[in-house]
């Protein structure tokens, strides 16, 4: 296989041939990459802006990970959170602090992967930097959104009485990643060992190439529901549950039977001796919306598709519970990723 050092290009060099495949597609868009600074114009809309940072060894393991798929992944987050506030990523900009172990080639399978997620999410490459790093690779990307000001959701509106919806289910990026760690220790020690991912391949996909809920977002515009919160679930439900009570000063019920969960992922956590449960609580790595909506909008919710009804919100000094499935009430508590532990 070719290997072209990247010293060959320059840093210059080396983003123009990056990037010179990635089309423009919004009109918000004036100057993408190629000159000192983009050049945007939203007009009346709000500008939304969300950063992510994604360092080898932390947050992800080149080991099971392709570069292509990371690529694709890294976009993926950070346009899950323009979406949490109910707005339209629209452009993104990336940095790479990358060590010499890595090939022109190497970068190219990681900007195919985030030029196919601007492909699907119609959004635009507007710059980036590229350095030298001593530690491996490293990935910031800085997204920029769009919303209508009136639309615009934040995590502190939810009220009692108001429904906790998620999209989609959880825990499955989680046991996805157990299984590829699993797997890692098996060919660490035996390298003619063949990775056993058979009819596992829906948790590998949440947890390798994970999708934004574009989908639900135009269901709730269409719907005329505007959440009176909405966060993505990036941490664990736990976690973010936590967040949005903590900065609306409500309470909450969830019920652990209407927590939506994957047979795929029920079986990987039986194999593992693990609670799916815990996972779906505390796993992360979804990018689900958890959102809350007034009790009005209930058979709004209940006709759109990959959304369910988890619980619901209450007063603050009733404390933030999951409900068992004997009834029995155990406090949450945010249990989710925390690189910095």
């Amino acid at each position: 296989m070719q290997r072209t050092e990247i010293a060959q290009y320059g840093e210059f060099g080396l983003i123009k041939h990056l990037t010179d495949k990635f089309i423009i597609q919004n009109a918000s868009t004036l100057k993408g990459v190629g000159d000192d600074a983009a050049v945007l114009d939203y007009k009346d809309k709000q500008i939304l802006v969300t950063t992510d940072l994604l360092l080898e060894g932390v947050h992800f393991d080149l080991v099971y990970v392709p570069l292509k798929h990371l690529g694709y992944k890294a976009a993926i987050v950070n346009f899950s959170d323009i979406y949490a506030m109910n707005g339209q990523p629209k452009q993104i900009t990336v940095s790479l602090g990358v060590s010499k172990r890595f090939s022109v080639e190497d970068l190219e399978e990681l900007y195919a992967g985030i030029q196919l997620a601007c492909k699907t999410y119609n959004v635009d490459l507007v710059g980036g930097d590229t350095s030298a790093s001593l530690t491996g690779l490293t990935i910031s990307i800085t997204c920029l959104g769009e919303a209508e000001k009136d639309k615009i959701v934040y995590r502190n509106g939810a009220k009692p009485n108001d429904l906790i919806c998620v999209t989609g289910d959880l825990g499955s990026a989680y046991m996805g990643l157990q299984l590829l760690e699993r797997e890692k220790i098996v060919f660490s020690a035996n390298t003619e060992a063949q990775p056993d991912f058979d009819d596992k391949d829906y948790i590998l996909q949440r947890q390798l190439k994970p999708e934004a809920r574009k989908d639900i977002i135009k269901a709730l515009a269409d719907k005329g529901i505007v959440p009176t919160s909405m966060m993505d679930i990036s941490d664990g439900l736990s976690s973010e549950l936590i967040h949005i009570c903590t900065q609306s000063n409500v309470g909450c019920r969830v019920y652990e039977d209407k927590i939506p969960i994957n047979y795929q992922a029920v079986v990987m956590a039986e194999e593992l001796n693990m609670s799916i449960v815990t996972a779906a609580l505390n796993g992360g790595e979804d990018y689900e919306l958890l959102f809350t909506a007034s009790i009005e909008d209930y058979e709004k919710i209940l006709a759109l598709d990959n959304v369910g009804i988890v619980g619901h919100i209450t007063k603050p000094e009733l404390g933030l519970n999951l409900v068992g499935r004997e009834g029995e009430e155990i406090g949450l508590k945010a249990q989710g990723w925390n690189s910095l532990k």
